[in-house]
């Protein structure tokens, strides 16, 4: 059984260790992050260089996501590396304060505006919200508060107003630089931090195709303010993949509330026709720990249930003691979760007019798939629009995009249940364009004869959005040379 959710593995120190890149590419990783909050230009440079050519001499096109570091707001450091807070002390946030000086009392900060955008009774939380003090006044530029939740305050720690409501723009000076290296490293997917607005998303894809680069955008769904029913929509019709990034927005929306937004943002973005990721602890303990909790268990086969179409490993995989075992624990879990019925039935779109012929033979292939004995769909793509729809109907069948682009191949490394194959169609006669689809399925061992499988394709190869036919064929009935 192929599995159809897709895995996302972070790179990092564990993963530049002698045979782990391979153990990945083996345990059926589907895309690699590049987290560019940590590590040279260089090193992200090498890493993808070494996934290219693992993908070629594997034949499995990996996926390459660059993430950026983006607006982090953070206290500064503390004279003796870190300080202990008690509960209902004081402590002050201090734009002017020596930024290597901090104590038990008071710290530097990095985000200037901090002072002007709280006020008296503004709750903000450090360190994923571990510790949180209340504002009680502020002044000269002084943010002066009291401890609500102590423990131990580390230098660099990241700050969030609870809420949200900080006005940080989401593409930074490094950001910019950053997008610079990540054209050269021609990415498939590049991740926008703590998104405001569909700006935000814009102005990123507008700065990478100045550098040439077409890399998807991915939002990191972060912000309070981002999930607000009007502003959530244009987020996500402004990217190509939103990733429900449950750490920062965690602490900002309050973890009780993030299950139920969770299941809305994944819906919702698959209603738009997007690709949904699901981020952050998903298996925490496996930083340390050989298996995974039962609870962690739990939770990467609800995001399953859900209709994630990707999940993510952070430092399960980038620092852990065990990146291989996380990614065929994940492995596991999919492929039982995806045995439910439910996670196969879908009405997608289906009391919807379509406005797009190929859109429409996307969505008939889904059907008939859904509702006759098929083995698979090929589908023949040059911009991949055709899979992406495909993959929007849950099914279990799966999708093989054949298409000769890179970009393309890249692109649906992200899609739930579609595979990429390079595939460069060399005659345009429809039963020539059938016998090398058989031919490159019995290559891959994903037909014998008997199987019975849609294609779908257009007329005049190489034009993109000119999907317009739909073909069953079975295999070993006059089709293969």
């Amino acid at each position: 059984m192929l599995r159809r959710t897709k895995i996302l593995a972070t790179l990092g120190p564990a993963t530049d260790k002698p045979g782990v890149l391979e153990g990945l590419f083996a345990a059926g990783v589907d895309v690699v992050r590049m987290n560019f909050s940590h590590g040279s230009a260089q090193d992200h440079i090498d890493r993808a260089n070494t996934i290219r050519e693992l993908s070629r001499k594997t034949g499995r096109r990996v996926g390459i996501l660059a993430d950026l570091q983006g607006p982090k707001i953070r206290i500064a450091r503390f004279k003796d590396t870190k300080v202990f807070l008690n509960e209902g002390q004081d402590f002050a946030l201090d734009i002017n304060f020596d930024p290597k000086a901090g104590d038990n009392t008071q710290v530097g900060i990095t985000y200037e505006p901090l002072a002007l955008e709280v006020r008296p009774g503004s709750r903000l939380l450090l360190d994923d919200g571990r510790i949180v003090l209340d504002v009680v006044n502020v002044e000269n530029m002084r943010v002066n508060c009291t401890v609500v939740v102590g423990g131990d305050v580390s230098n660099y720690q990241g700050l969030i107003l609870l809420g949200g409501g900080l006005s940080a723009a989401a593409l930074t000076e490094k950001d910019k630089e950053d997008i610079k290296t990540i054209a050269v490293m021609k990415c498939d997917y590049v991740a926008i931090s703590f998104p405001r607005c569909a700006e935000d998303l814009h102005e990123a894809r507008r700065l990478l195709q100045a550098e040439g680069c077409y890399a998807g955008i991915v939002s990191k769904v972060e912000r309070a303010e981002a999930i607000v029913p009007d502003v959530m929509d244009e987020i996500i019709l402004a990217s190509d993949a939103v990733m429900v990034a449950r750490g920062d927005l965690g602490v900002e929306i309050g973890d009780a509330n993030l299950p139920a937004v969770q299941k809305m943002l994944i819906k919702r973005t698959r209603e738009l026709n997007r690709v949904a990721i699901t981020a952050t602890q998903m298996m925490e303990s496996m930083i340390e720990n050989a298996i995974p909790t039962r609870a962690e268990v739990f939770d990467v086969a609800n995001a399953v249930y859900d209709g994630t179409d990707v999940i993510m490993l952070s430092a399960e995989t980038a620092s852990g003691k065990y990146p291989i075992k996380a990614v065929e624990a994940m492995d596991r879990i999919c492929i039982e979760a995806e045995k439910q019925r439910s996670v196969r039935e879908s009405d997608h779109r289906l009391n919807i007019q379509f406005e797009r012929d190929d859109e429409a033979i996307a969505m008939s292939a889904m059907y008939m798939a859904n509702h006759t004995k098929i083995k698979g769909i090929v589908a023949l793509t040059e911009s991949g629009s055709t899979p992406l729809w495909m993959s929007r109907i849950s099914s279990g069948i799966p999708i093989f995009a054949f298409s000769s682009q890179e970009k393309t191949l890249g692109r649906v490394t992200l899609f739930r249940g579609v595979f990429p194959i390079y595939f460069k169609l060399e005659d345009q006669d429809h039963a020539e364009a059938n016998r090398s689809v058989v031919k490159e399925l019995r290559k891959w061992n994903l037909a014998k004869d008997g199987d019975k499988f849609i294609i779908t394709k257009g007329d005049l190869n190489g034009v993109e959005g000119g999907t317009n036919a739909l073909k069953v064929i079975v295999v070993g009935q006059g089709l293969t040379p």
